[in-house]
């Protein structure tokens, strides 16, 4: 491994990362306009605790599709899967390692949600906790499945076409993970609401039965050279990530009693800054994997933090990706806003002062994310920690706290200085 390895154009960098962007962008406003729709349903009105589980399946979905893109686009720059063999067991070991994690980590965020509903109202419906459960698992492992394999097929796609992983696969992998996993959750838990009001067996079937089915995902995960580690080690990751997005589906469930016109905003919000993160966070995992030993970091960056003015500002390649993923947030979120607007998303209206407030909080997150991964990854590189596996879900989770945070606080800006969009005015 040697420290000048060379390093893609911009023009090639830009140009692989916003066409991604923009389709993963799109996708996120197809979340929020679903999101918006789905708040007045019956099975959202009745059972609220959907509200906290929806960042936190969201974040668990991102999350692993990301890490999964990661780690692929890893093995592939690294030359580990040129043969249709070595595709073919790293595919059934993830697609087996991916069912595992969103089966524990999807039925965790569904108890977390019952607890905080718990604590908060001071009631218990078993019914109420088994349909969050049982949806809440049945979402997860067919996003999973349907995810997966898509997020494979672009990796070694864009391998073949010489396009860097790196830069197209978490993109694509969010872009549609968002939308399905929001209309497969609300389909989902709308008609196991209609059934258990008179068959109450069959959520708890469902529950026993997705959980009976871990054992056969460790044995596959556990016997594949891809997935063994990434069995063992990867698992604390995922899980506090999940509880720092269920944090962030707490202000959710509190700000949209409020303003119903967040939920239009709150996935685009979340889905960007993790978007432009996890490519930040993939291209410095790559980047040391490809020019030093885990545990040392490279000589062209020796140290794990750096000021923030050279994050961006600096000479180095990362802080060139920095500038240029911060830089496609403002126009993306842009042209994000005004694609709402004219589907007419929440209400939505687009007032100088409301896009100007919008915006800032968006560029806050986005700052704030990229600065976090590059220190983040240098750390967890010098601890001997794969990046690859451990970073991107603490910041798309920290995303989503920050995004639903900052746009919540947008929202209760805007109210208090009297703008009167229907976005800020409406909900009470």
């Amino acid at each position: 491994k040697k420290d000048d390895q060379p390093t893609e154009s911009l023009r090639a960098l830009i140009f692989q990362v916003f066409i991604p962007f923009l389709i993963a962008g799109c996708g996120t406003v197809a979340a929020g306009i679903v999101l918006d729709i789905v708040q007045t349903w019956p099975v959202f009105e009745n059972v609220t605790q959907l509200f906290i589980l929806v960042p936190a399946l969201l974040g668990l979905k991102g999350n692993l599709e990301m890490t999964l893109a990661a780690r692929i686009s890893t093995q592939a720059n690294l030359g580990q899967l040129d043969s249709l063999r070595e595709q073919w067991k790293m595919t059934y070991g993830n697609m087996a390692l991916v069912q595992c994690q969103a089966t524990i980590v999807a039925f965790l965020a569904a108890i977390f949600a019952i607890v905080v509903d718990v604590v908060q109202e001071n009631t218990f419906n078993v019914h109420h906790a088994t349909l969050l459960c049982a949806s809440s698992l049945l979402t997860a492992a067919i996003a999973s499945l349907v995810l997966g394999f898509i997020t494979v097929g672009v990796v070694l796609s864009s391998r073949k076409l010489h396009i860097n992983p790196d830069n197209v696969a978490t993109p694509i992998a969010a872009s549609l993970g968002d939308v399905t996993t929001l209309g497969l959750l609300a389909s989902i838990s709308s008609i196991l609401y209609g059934i258990v009001t008179t068959n109450v067996w069959v959520a708890p079937l469902m529950i026993i039965l997705f959980l009976l089915m871990i054992p056969l995902w460790v044995v596959i995960s556990k016997r594949n050279k891809f997935t063994k580690q990434v069995l063992r080690t990867g698992w604390l990751p995922v899980i506090s990530a999940v509880f720092i997005s269920s944090a962030g589906g707490c202000v959710l469930d509190l700000a949209i009693t409020k303003f119903k016109g967040i939920a239009v905003y709150q996935p685009v919000i979340n889905g960007v800054g993790g978007n432009l993160v996890a490519v930040q966070s993939s291209r410095i995992s790559t980047y040391l994997h490809q020019r030093s030993e885990m545990g040392t970091l490279p000589l062209s960056d020796p140290k794990v933090c750096v000021h923030p003015f050279s994050a961006f500002f600096g000479k180095g390649a990362h802080a060139r990706s920095g500038r240029v993923l911060l830089g496609m947030a403002l126009p993306g979120h842009i042209l994000f806003a005004y694609l709402i607007c004219l589907l007419k998303g929440g209400n939505a209206t687009v007032s100088p002062l409301f896009l100007l407030v919008y915006l800032t909080s968006a560029l806050i997150q986005v700052f704030l994310l990229i600065y976090i991964a590059y220190c983040m990854i240098q750390w967890m590189w010098r601890r001997k920690i794969d990046p690859d596996n451990s970073a991107i879900p603490y910041l798309t989770a920290l995303g989503d706290l920050l995004g639903t945070s900052l746009l919540a606080l947008a929202f209760l800006f805007l109210f208090y200085v009297g703008n009167h969009d229907p976005n800020v005015a409406g909900g009470e």
